[in-house]
């Protein structure tokens, strides 16, 4: 016979499986505005299917990506304002697919907390899906892990993957020669990359978060929560009109180490940093910071979020496409022959 007591349950060690329940129902409509062709299934299910065919694909080549969004989520959780950070999530991953030429095509997100805020996750996602619909990129799934003992209470992680298409034979990298022009395309401001120094830099300055920003409007911890610039639409708008040999994701690493990656043995590029004005936050990073131009130009994209290496007869109408498309281009160096990238000018 039993005593009727109740034993110890699931929610009694801090999972709460319904909260996960109702959070799921919460993103469904998120979810399926971001639904292309190829989408099969919707939330829910053990995985999710996705149609090459149905998508247009005739003999397709997979990439796929995976990132973070490192400790700017620092700034987001400490503020309160997480609307944005999913769009860096899903930024930093479709913006690497593209530069090996692949459309994206879907993304799953993976959420961790220790304790689920069903309104604050809902929150998350929706600035995910609204990454995914900006990207062309159906959200087809995802995990959100309630782990109790492993993050502080109202501390999160997120982590994104997707998977893009090209037909065979499109991939990027193709044809790089020198005398190719190199047209650089805006940046949002610091995107998603160098938030330990950043965090460093406000700790060194003695401003709060919730202070008046010192390199333009509004607060310092909404400056710097900006989200990371989307260049999916654009830059294959730019491949499939011809001319663009190579593209190169500035994140980690700054201009110095990202556009050597996209180039051939025995080819550098030379960069003119007079062709372009410094945007406000990265002069006051280094300002703050007493740091040397170098040390800048290998830690953080200093305006310029991805370079586009096209033939050089094909640079101006390219610059016009693009610009069209609402992006802020400059032509800002050429594809040499040697290695590693020679600067003219001065940024600071």
């Amino acid at each position: 016979m039993t005593s009727g007591k109740n034993g110890l349950t699931y929610a009694d060690a801090g999972v709460d499986i319904d909260a996960g329940n109702a959070l799921v129902e919460q993103i469904k409509p998120a979810a399926k505005r971001t639904q292309r062709p190829g989408t099969m299934s919707g939330l829910g299910g053990f995985g999710a299917l996705f149609d090459l065919k149905a998508a247009g694909y005739d003999d397709p080549v997979l990439v796929a990506a995976t990132d973070g969004v490192g400790t700017k989520l620092r700034i987001a959780i400490d503020t309160g304002n997480v609307d944005t950070i999913g769009i860096d999530l899903v930024a930093m991953c479709v913006n690497d697919l593209v530069c090996q030429g692949a459309e994206p095509l879907f993304f799953l997100d993976y959420f961790a907390t220790g304790k689920l805020d069903v309104a604050q996750a809902t929150r998350i996602i929706n600035g995910i899906a609204e990454g995914c619909a900006q990207s062309g990129a159906a959200l087809i799934g995802g995990e959100t892990a309630e782990m109790p003992g492993m993050y502080h209470n109202g501390d999160f992680d997120l982590a994104g993957f997707a998977v893009g298409a090209m037909e065979r034979g499109a991939d990027l990298p193709l044809g790089v020669i020198a005398g190719d022009v190199l047209l650089g395309l805006g940046s949002n401001g610091v995107h998603s990359n160098g938030y330990s120094f950043v965090r460093k830099v406000v700790d060194l300055s003695g401003l709060g978060w919730d202070a008046p920003c010192p390199f333009g409007d509004g607060t310092l911890g909404a400056a710097l929560l900006a989200p990371t610039r989307l260049y999916v639409t654009q830059a294959l708008a730019a491949v499939r009109a011809g001319g663009v040999h190579a593209l190169a994701h500035i994140t980690g690493g700054g201009l110095t180490e990202n556009l050597p990656r996209v180039l051939p043995v025995g080819l550098g590029a030379t960069i003119n940093l007079d062709a372009w004005a410094l945007p406000g936050v990265f002069r006051w990073l280094a300002e703050t910071a007493g740091m040397a131009q170098p040390e800048l130009l290998k830690t953080f994209n200093c305006g310029i979020g991805m370079i586009a290496v096209v033939a050089a007869d094909r640079a101006a109408a390219l610059t016009a496409l693009l610009q069209e498309a609402g992006e802020t281009v400059t032509e800002i160096g050429t594809v040499t022959e040697g290695q590693g990238v020679a600067y003219t000018g001065r940024l600071l």
